[in-house]
């Protein structure tokens, strides 16, 4: 039974978990505006969800440890998404090319969409909960 929820939710939570990744990925190049040089970046939520899905980039890249005196890496991007610079739309005297009205667009549309999607996971937990007290 366990396994039939899982079935039913791991589409919702592997975009849920992809869209809270693009929002860090949007907040940092909000966050760094004004860093010289900097340049924004963003990716596909569209085709990392399909690879995501289709098993291709099956979580996070983990770095191998072959000493103990080792510091611990930290993963790499979720579902192998292929982080990519965002094209510039007009050039910087410092070479920052985070455009802020592009990127303020993208961070709301990014929210919305996560919130539809909260509310899409709290919709299908209510109808389990109907089925199984009616039951």
């Amino acid at each position: 039974m366990i396994d039939r929820f899982d079935n039913e939710f791991s589409t919702l939570r592997t975009a849920m978990n992809l869209r809270a990744y693009r929002q860090e990925v949007l907040a940092s190049n909000i966050a760094n505006a004004d860093t010289p040089h900097y340049k924004a970046r963003d990716f596909d939520f569209a085709a990392t969800l399909s690879n995501a899905m289709a098993g291709k980039g099956e979580g996070a890249l983990q770095m191998s440890q072959t000493s103990a005196r080792h510091i611990q890496g930290e993963p790499g991007a979720p579902y192998g998404s292929d982080l990519k610079y965002r094209s510039e739309y007009q050039g910087a005297v410092d070479g920052n090319t985070v455009n802020m009205d592009v990127e303020r667009a993208e961070f709301a549309d990014n929210a919305l969409q996560f919130e539809t999607m909260i509310t899409t996971m709290r919709s299908r937990l209510a109808d389990l909960r109907t089925a199984l007290q009616s039951s």
